[in-house]
Protein backbone atom coordinates (compact mmCIF):
# COMPACT_ATOMS: atom_id res chain seq x y z
CA UNK A 1 0.00 0.00 0.00
CA UNK A 2 1.32 3.19 -1.21
CA UNK A 3 -1.08 5.96 0.23
CA UNK A 4 -0.35 7.67 3.49
CA UNK A 5 -2.32 7.55 6.28
CA UNK A 6 -2.78 10.96 7.98
CA UNK A 7 -3.74 10.30 11.57
CA UNK A 8 -5.34 12.37 13.71
CA UNK A 9 -4.30 12.15 17.77
CA UNK A 10 -1.87 10.91 19.47
CA UNK A 11 -3.70 8.99 22.30
CA UNK A 12 -3.25 5.32 22.27
CA UNK A 13 -5.53 4.11 19.65
CA UNK A 14 -3.65 6.60 16.52
CA UNK A 15 -0.65 6.02 18.20
CA UNK A 16 -0.91 2.17 17.94
CA UNK A 17 -2.29 2.59 14.16
CA UNK A 18 1.07 4.52 13.31
CA UNK A 19 3.25 1.64 15.02
CA UNK A 20 1.40 -1.17 13.08
CA UNK A 21 1.67 0.23 10.06
CA UNK A 22 5.12 1.03 10.21
CA UNK A 23 5.98 -2.59 10.99
CA UNK A 24 4.00 -3.63 7.78
CA UNK A 25 6.01 -1.08 6.22
CA UNK A 26 3.01 1.68 5.74
CA UNK A 27 3.93 5.39 6.21
CA UNK A 28 1.71 7.98 8.41
CA UNK A 29 1.54 11.20 9.84
CA UNK A 30 0.16 12.05 13.13
CA UNK A 31 -1.46 15.48 13.93
CA UNK A 32 -1.28 16.27 17.79
CA UNK A 33 -2.83 19.26 19.06
CA UNK A 34 -0.34 19.19 22.11
CA UNK A 35 2.75 20.91 21.84
CA UNK A 36 4.64 18.08 23.18
CA UNK A 37 4.57 14.53 24.56
CA UNK A 38 5.09 16.11 28.28
CA UNK A 39 2.41 18.82 27.71
CA UNK A 40 -0.30 17.58 30.42
CA UNK A 41 -1.12 14.36 32.78
CA UNK A 42 -1.79 11.24 30.90
CA UNK A 43 -3.69 10.18 33.32
CA UNK A 44 -2.81 7.03 36.12
CA UNK A 45 -3.05 3.24 35.37
CA UNK A 46 -4.58 1.29 32.69
CA UNK A 47 -4.90 -2.13 33.11
CA UNK A 48 -3.93 -3.98 29.72
CA UNK A 49 -6.51 -6.87 29.21
CA UNK A 50 -5.38 -9.81 27.53
CA UNK A 51 -7.99 -9.86 24.83
CA UNK A 52 -7.38 -7.00 23.55
CA UNK A 53 -5.00 -4.19 24.45
CA UNK A 54 -2.32 -6.82 25.03
CA UNK A 55 -2.52 -8.36 21.17
CA UNK A 56 -2.72 -4.75 19.93
CA UNK A 57 0.93 -4.27 21.46
CA UNK A 58 1.96 -7.46 20.38
CA UNK A 59 0.67 -6.43 16.96
CA UNK A 60 3.20 -3.55 17.41
CA UNK A 61 6.08 -5.69 18.64
CA UNK A 62 6.47 -4.40 21.85
CA UNK A 63 4.81 -6.96 24.20
CA UNK A 64 7.85 -6.97 25.88
CA UNK A 65 8.52 -3.16 26.33
CA UNK A 66 4.99 -3.32 28.09
CA UNK A 67 5.90 -6.34 30.92
CA UNK A 68 8.63 -3.94 31.61
CA UNK A 69 6.08 -1.23 32.16
CA UNK A 70 3.83 -3.38 34.66
CA UNK A 71 3.63 -2.39 37.94
CA UNK A 72 3.77 -5.83 39.87
CA UNK A 73 0.77 -6.05 42.61
CA UNK A 74 -1.45 -3.78 41.41
CA UNK A 75 -3.67 -6.20 40.06
CA UNK A 76 -5.21 -6.50 44.23
CA UNK A 77 -8.44 -4.88 44.33
CA UNK A 78 -10.73 -4.71 47.36
CA UNK A 79 -14.30 -3.15 48.56
CA UNK A 80 -14.93 -1.23 51.04
CA UNK A 81 -18.07 0.05 52.88
CA UNK A 82 -18.48 3.86 53.93
CA UNK A 83 -17.06 3.16 57.36
CA UNK A 84 -14.04 1.63 56.30
CA UNK A 85 -14.73 -1.90 56.60
CA UNK A 86 -13.23 -4.47 54.34
CA UNK A 87 -15.71 -6.45 52.75
CA UNK A 88 -13.96 -8.20 50.03
CA UNK A 89 -9.54 -7.94 49.96
CA UNK A 90 -8.91 -10.03 46.50
CA UNK A 91 -4.68 -10.42 46.42
CA UNK A 92 -2.81 -9.80 43.70
CA UNK A 93 -1.53 -13.71 42.76
CA UNK A 94 0.02 -13.37 39.71
CA UNK A 95 -2.84 -15.06 37.87
CA UNK A 96 -4.47 -11.94 36.95
CA UNK A 97 -4.64 -10.97 32.91
CA UNK A 98 -4.73 -7.45 33.42
CA UNK A 99 -1.76 -6.10 34.64
CA UNK A 100 -1.27 -2.33 35.56
CA UNK A 101 0.84 0.08 34.18
CA UNK A 102 1.28 3.71 33.62
CA UNK A 103 -0.09 5.24 30.94
CA UNK A 104 2.06 8.22 30.47
CA UNK A 105 5.16 5.41 30.00
CA UNK A 106 2.75 3.57 27.74
CA UNK A 107 2.42 6.24 25.28
CA UNK A 108 6.18 7.34 25.45
CA UNK A 109 6.88 3.34 24.58
CA UNK A 110 4.49 3.52 21.45
CA UNK A 111 6.32 7.40 20.48
CA UNK A 112 9.34 5.90 20.82
CA UNK A 113 8.82 2.79 18.38
CA UNK A 114 7.32 5.69 15.63
CA UNK A 115 10.62 7.21 13.35
CA UNK A 116 11.74 10.61 13.86
CA UNK A 117 9.04 12.79 13.05
CA UNK A 118 6.22 11.16 12.81
CA UNK A 119 4.40 12.61 15.37
CA UNK A 120 3.87 16.44 14.42
CA UNK A 121 2.88 18.38 17.86
CA UNK A 122 1.44 21.27 17.93
CA UNK A 123 -1.24 20.82 14.90
CA UNK A 124 -5.05 21.65 16.29
CA UNK A 125 -7.42 21.05 13.51
CA UNK A 126 -9.92 24.20 12.79
CA UNK A 127 -11.52 22.51 9.75
CA UNK A 128 -12.07 19.00 8.07
CA UNK A 129 -13.70 19.26 4.75
CA UNK A 130 -14.44 16.53 2.20
CA UNK A 131 -12.67 17.20 -1.47
CA UNK A 132 -14.46 14.12 -3.06
CA UNK A 133 -12.96 10.88 -4.54
CA UNK A 134 -12.20 10.26 -1.06
CA UNK A 135 -9.66 13.18 -0.68
CA UNK A 136 -9.99 15.04 2.57
CA UNK A 137 -8.39 18.83 3.37
CA UNK A 138 -7.64 19.55 7.01
CA UNK A 139 -6.25 23.18 8.19
CA UNK A 140 -4.96 24.17 11.49
CA UNK A 141 -4.61 27.15 14.03
CA UNK A 142 -1.34 28.03 12.56
CA UNK A 143 -2.99 28.52 8.99
CA UNK A 144 -1.64 24.99 7.56
CA UNK A 145 -3.13 22.86 5.20
CA UNK A 146 -3.21 19.88 4.54
CA UNK A 147 -5.03 16.73 1.73
CA UNK A 148 -4.98 13.16 2.39
CA UNK A 149 -6.13 10.23 0.60
CA UNK A 150 -6.88 8.51 4.06
CA UNK A 151 -7.73 10.16 7.12
CA UNK A 152 -8.30 8.52 10.21
CA UNK A 153 -9.69 10.30 13.38
CA UNK A 154 -8.58 9.17 16.59
CA UNK A 155 -8.90 12.79 18.07
CA UNK A 156 -11.22 11.05 21.13
CA UNK A 157 -14.48 12.18 22.61
CA UNK A 158 -15.09 15.75 20.51
CA UNK A 159 -13.51 14.33 17.31
CA UNK A 160 -13.27 17.33 14.69
CA UNK A 161 -13.39 14.29 11.95
CA UNK A 162 -16.36 12.55 13.25
CA UNK A 163 -18.91 15.08 11.64
CA UNK A 164 -17.43 13.67 8.01
CA UNK A 165 -19.17 10.06 8.60
CA UNK A 166 -21.95 10.64 11.82
CA UNK A 167 -24.03 13.32 12.82
CA UNK A 168 -23.72 11.87 16.71
CA UNK A 169 -23.11 14.00 19.41
CA UNK A 170 -21.92 12.86 23.10
CA UNK A 171 -24.05 12.87 25.61
CA UNK A 172 -23.87 13.72 29.47
CA UNK A 173 -24.35 10.56 31.27
CA UNK A 174 -25.47 11.84 34.76
CA UNK A 175 -21.94 10.91 36.40
CA UNK A 176 -18.62 12.71 36.52
CA UNK A 177 -15.74 12.09 37.79
CA UNK A 178 -13.23 14.22 40.80
CA UNK A 179 -9.33 13.29 40.49
CA UNK A 180 -7.69 13.42 43.16
CA UNK A 181 -3.94 12.66 43.80
CA UNK A 182 -1.90 11.93 46.90
CA UNK A 183 1.90 12.10 46.99
CA UNK A 184 4.12 10.03 48.95
CA UNK A 185 1.31 8.72 50.79
CA UNK A 186 2.58 5.81 52.93
CA UNK A 187 4.86 8.56 54.77
CA UNK A 188 2.12 11.81 53.79
CA UNK A 189 -1.36 10.52 54.26
CA UNK A 190 -0.58 6.90 56.10
CA UNK A 191 -4.68 6.78 56.54
CA UNK A 192 -5.30 6.92 52.91
CA UNK A 193 -2.54 4.81 52.39
CA UNK A 194 -3.41 2.02 54.26
CA UNK A 195 -7.30 2.17 53.13
CA UNK A 196 -6.04 1.87 49.39
CA UNK A 197 -4.03 -1.13 49.91
CA UNK A 198 -1.30 -2.56 47.43
CA UNK A 199 -4.02 -2.24 44.00
CA UNK A 200 -7.14 -0.75 43.98
CA UNK A 201 -9.71 0.54 46.29
CA UNK A 202 -14.06 0.70 45.46
CA UNK A 203 -16.04 1.95 48.16
CA UNK A 204 -19.45 2.69 48.01
CA UNK A 205 -22.85 2.78 49.70
CA UNK A 206 -25.26 3.32 46.89
CA UNK A 207 -24.08 3.91 43.25
CA UNK A 208 -24.98 7.59 43.32
CA UNK A 209 -21.54 8.54 44.90
CA UNK A 210 -18.80 6.14 45.07
CA UNK A 211 -14.60 6.29 45.94
CA UNK A 212 -12.29 4.71 43.66
CA UNK A 213 -8.56 4.63 44.02
CA UNK A 214 -5.19 3.06 42.30
CA UNK A 215 -1.67 2.81 43.94
CA UNK A 216 0.57 4.26 41.32
CA UNK A 217 4.34 3.79 41.11
CA UNK A 218 6.33 5.67 44.06
CA UNK A 219 3.76 5.93 46.66
CA UNK A 220 1.20 7.68 44.56
CA UNK A 221 -2.55 7.80 45.37
CA UNK A 222 -4.65 8.15 42.03
CA UNK A 223 -8.72 8.80 43.38
CA UNK A 224 -11.66 9.00 41.24
CA UNK A 225 -14.32 10.62 43.33
CA UNK A 226 -17.63 9.62 41.65
CA UNK A 227 -21.12 11.45 41.77
CA UNK A 228 -24.35 10.99 40.04
CA UNK A 229 -25.22 14.44 39.85
CA UNK A 230 -26.27 16.56 36.96
CA UNK A 231 -24.19 19.20 34.95
CA UNK A 232 -25.65 22.40 36.69
CA UNK A 233 -24.99 20.50 39.93
CA UNK A 234 -21.00 20.70 38.92
CA UNK A 235 -21.34 23.80 36.95
CA UNK A 236 -22.12 25.57 40.42
CA UNK A 237 -18.76 24.83 42.17
CA UNK A 238 -15.69 26.91 41.15
CA UNK A 239 -13.00 24.49 40.56
CA UNK A 240 -10.60 27.33 39.75
CA UNK A 241 -10.85 27.55 43.89
CA UNK A 242 -9.18 24.53 45.32
CA UNK A 243 -10.57 24.97 48.34
CA UNK A 244 -14.13 25.71 48.10
CA UNK A 245 -13.93 22.63 45.55
CA UNK A 246 -12.41 20.75 47.68
CA UNK A 247 -15.39 21.68 50.44
CA UNK A 248 -18.10 20.89 48.15
CA UNK A 249 -16.94 17.80 46.70
CA UNK A 250 -16.13 16.38 50.56
CA UNK A 251 -19.58 17.39 51.88
CA UNK A 252 -21.09 14.90 49.69
CA UNK A 253 -19.45 12.41 51.80
CA UNK A 254 -20.72 13.17 55.20
CA UNK A 255 -20.34 10.64 57.71
CA UNK A 256 -17.94 8.65 55.55
CA UNK A 257 -15.11 7.13 56.92
CA UNK A 258 -11.54 9.84 57.64
CA UNK A 259 -9.06 7.57 55.57
CA UNK A 260 -11.49 7.38 52.88
CA UNK A 261 -12.49 11.24 52.87
CA UNK A 262 -8.59 11.93 53.17
CA UNK A 263 -9.18 10.52 49.59
CA UNK A 264 -10.63 13.72 48.78
CA UNK A 265 -9.27 16.53 51.33
CA UNK A 266 -5.80 15.49 51.26
CA UNK A 267 -5.05 15.51 47.63
CA UNK A 268 -1.84 17.66 46.65
CA UNK A 269 -3.68 19.18 43.79
CA UNK A 270 -6.46 20.40 42.73
CA UNK A 271 -9.53 18.73 42.46
CA UNK A 272 -10.39 18.00 38.11
CA UNK A 273 -13.66 17.81 37.09
CA UNK A 274 -14.34 14.93 34.22
CA UNK A 275 -17.56 14.92 33.24
CA UNK A 276 -18.82 11.45 31.74
CA UNK A 277 -20.44 11.37 27.70
CA UNK A 278 -21.66 8.96 25.95
CA UNK A 279 -22.15 8.44 21.78
CA UNK A 280 -25.29 6.39 21.48
CA UNK A 281 -25.01 2.18 21.83
CA UNK A 282 -24.02 0.94 18.64
CA UNK A 283 -23.07 3.87 17.37
CA UNK A 284 -22.13 3.14 13.35
CA UNK A 285 -22.10 5.05 10.15
CA UNK A 286 -22.28 4.27 6.63
CA UNK A 287 -18.84 3.70 4.51
CA UNK A 288 -17.71 6.91 3.58
CA UNK A 289 -14.52 6.73 0.98
CA UNK A 290 -11.22 7.64 2.57
CA UNK A 291 -12.18 8.40 6.15
CA UNK A 292 -12.55 6.03 9.57
CA UNK A 293 -12.81 6.75 13.51
CA UNK A 294 -10.89 4.66 16.37
CA UNK A 295 -11.26 4.26 19.84
CA UNK A 296 -13.49 7.18 21.80
CA UNK A 297 -13.99 9.29 18.36
CA UNK A 298 -16.00 6.19 17.18
CA UNK A 299 -17.51 4.43 20.48
CA UNK A 300 -17.51 6.87 23.32
CA UNK A 301 -18.57 5.01 26.48
CA UNK A 302 -18.79 5.72 30.30
CA UNK A 303 -15.60 4.44 32.01
CA UNK A 304 -15.44 1.32 32.03
CA UNK A 305 -12.49 0.15 31.96
CA UNK A 306 -12.34 -1.17 28.38
CA UNK A 307 -11.68 2.45 26.66
CA UNK A 308 -7.98 2.27 26.32
CA UNK A 309 -7.64 -1.55 25.27
CA UNK A 310 -10.73 -1.04 22.60
CA UNK A 311 -8.97 2.01 21.25
CA UNK A 312 -5.57 0.08 20.59
CA UNK A 313 -7.22 -2.81 19.22
CA UNK A 314 -9.09 -0.33 17.15
CA UNK A 315 -5.28 0.93 15.56
CA UNK A 316 -3.88 -2.33 15.23
CA UNK A 317 -6.93 -3.97 13.16
CA UNK A 318 -7.08 -1.02 10.99
CA UNK A 319 -3.51 -1.22 10.36
CA UNK A 320 -3.96 -4.90 10.03
CA UNK A 321 -6.95 -5.04 7.64
CA UNK A 322 -5.21 -2.06 5.13
CA UNK A 323 -1.63 -4.07 5.07
CA UNK A 324 -4.00 -7.25 4.09
CA UNK A 325 -5.72 -4.74 1.31
CA UNK A 326 -2.78 -2.88 -0.11
CA UNK A 327 -5.08 -2.64 -3.33
CA UNK A 328 -8.06 -2.22 -2.10
CA UNK A 329 -8.45 0.88 0.59
CA UNK A 330 -12.33 0.62 0.43
CA UNK A 331 -12.13 -2.77 1.12
CA UNK A 332 -9.81 -2.77 3.80
CA UNK A 333 -12.09 0.09 5.60
CA UNK A 334 -14.59 -2.01 5.38
CA UNK A 335 -13.60 -5.03 6.85
CA UNK A 336 -12.05 -3.15 9.70
CA UNK A 337 -15.38 -0.95 10.55
CA UNK A 338 -17.29 -4.39 10.15
CA UNK A 339 -15.64 -5.89 12.77
CA UNK A 340 -15.15 -3.01 15.00
CA UNK A 341 -18.85 -2.29 14.99
CA UNK A 342 -19.61 -5.59 16.33
CA UNK A 343 -17.05 -5.37 19.68
CA UNK A 344 -18.28 -1.90 20.10
CA UNK A 345 -21.72 -2.52 19.89
CA UNK A 346 -21.20 -5.57 22.42
CA UNK A 347 -19.48 -3.39 24.70
CA UNK A 348 -21.62 -0.45 25.06
CA UNK A 349 -24.89 -3.09 25.55
CA UNK A 350 -22.29 -4.48 28.56
CA UNK A 351 -21.54 -1.14 30.21
CA UNK A 352 -25.15 0.12 29.54
CA UNK A 353 -26.65 -2.60 31.14
CA UNK A 354 -24.00 -2.37 34.19
CA UNK A 355 -24.84 1.20 34.95
CA UNK A 356 -28.76 0.26 34.99
CA UNK A 357 -29.96 1.46 38.54
CA UNK A 358 -27.53 2.35 41.43
CA UNK A 359 -25.48 -0.95 42.61
CA UNK A 360 -25.24 -1.52 46.49
CA UNK A 361 -21.76 -2.24 48.36
CA UNK A 362 -23.17 -5.49 48.21
CA UNK A 363 -23.90 -5.65 44.66
CA UNK A 364 -20.31 -4.92 44.15
CA UNK A 365 -18.62 -7.78 46.51
CA UNK A 366 -21.31 -10.24 44.55
CA UNK A 367 -19.58 -8.93 41.36
CA UNK A 368 -16.01 -9.34 42.47
CA UNK A 369 -16.45 -12.27 43.51
CA UNK A 370 -17.68 -13.95 41.11
CA UNK A 371 -15.32 -12.66 39.26
CA UNK A 372 -12.59 -14.27 41.00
Amino acid sequence: MSTPVTIIGAGLGGLVLARVLHVHGIPSTVYESEISATARAQGGLLDIHAEDGQPALEAAGLSEGFRDLVLEGRQQYRVLDIAGTVLLDRPDDGTGGRPEVPRADLRRLLLDALPDGAVRWGHRVTGVRGLGDGRHELTFTDGGVVTTDLLVGADGAWSRVRPLVSDAVPAYVGESFVETWLFDADTRHPAAAAAVGGGSLFALDSGQEWIGAHREGGGTLHAYVALSRPQEWFDAIDFDDRDAATAAVAREFDGWAPELTALITESDVAPVLRPHHTLPAGHRWERVPGVTLVGDAAHLTPPNGEGANLAMLDGAELAAALAAHPDDVEAALAVYEDAMFARSAAVAAATQEADQGNPTVQDVVAFFSRAS
